[in-house]
Formats: C-alpha cells, sequence, structure tokens
C-alpha cells in the first residue's frame, strides 16, 4: 500500500462552512463525462457559490463576467447541465443537485430459474 503524504502539510483540505466541495461521484459515476467545458465551468461556479442547499441567485450578467464567456455560452452551458441533470435553472435561482447513480440497464428474465440455478450462478459454478 503506498503511504500518501500531504505535499503541503499546512494547506491540507477541510470541510468548509460554505458547503462548496465537490462530490467525489461527478467523476467515479460519470456525470463530468456529460459536461461541455463550458458547462464543467459552470458547475464549478455554482457549486462554489450556493449555499447548503445548491442555491444561488447569480445574474447572468455576473456569471458571464466572472467566467469570461458571453451570454450565449453561458446559455448553452446551462442548458447542458441541466440535460445532464447536474443544476435546475428557474430565473433567476439555480440549484446545484444531488449526484445519484447512473440508472443501470434492467436485466429481463427470459425464463424462471430454479433455486439450485440461482445458487450455482452466485458461487459461481462452486459445489
Amino acid at each position: 500500500m503506498i503511504v500518501k503524504h500531504p505535499i503541503v502539510e499546512h494547506r491540507v483540505r477541510t470541510l468548509p462552512r460554505q458547503f462548496s466541495w465537490i462530490d467525489h461521484r461527478l467523476v467515479r459515476d460519470g456525470h463530468i463525462r456529460r459536461c461541455t467545458v463550458a458547462g464543467a465551468a459552470l458547475y464549478l461556479f455554482l457549486v462554489t457559490v450556493g449555499d447548503a442547499k445548491g442555491l444561488s441567485y447569480y445574474a447572468d450578467a455576473s456569471i458571464t463576467h466572472r467566467l469570461s464567456m458571453d451570454e450565449a455560452r453561458l446559455q448553452a452551458a446551462r442548458n447542458n447541465l441541466i440535460a445532464a441533470d447536474l443544476i435546475a435553472f428557474t430565473p433567476p435561482l439555480y440549484q446545484v443537485l444531488s449526484l445519484h447513480a447512473p440508472e443501470k440497464p434492467r436485466q429481463a428474465l427470459s425464463e424462471p430459474m430454479s433455486l439450485a440455478a440461482i445458487f450455482k450462478n452466485a458461487t459461481g459454478g462452486l459445489p
């Protein structure tokens, strides 16, 4: 096992009072793959400025200024995040949504299985 030590000990992250950490499931569950670069920038901004419930009231003009993007790019980024189910938006309110595990396709059973067959599958064929 690799033992990890902080490179800069006095800068180890702690949970901030503003609740602005980014959930690691964003990467682990593949949500970030559905984001454009502008969408990821907007998501980072909204997570950073949001309150404990993920809510923020930043105006479009303020966001475009802070992220150095024009109105059309902001609108595309917002639409990207809405389509990716990462934010909700009702002007002027943004909400960063809780992340959920991506749905797994359900496997249909073609025929009923015996209890013995179920146990055999569960044990990998071991007696």
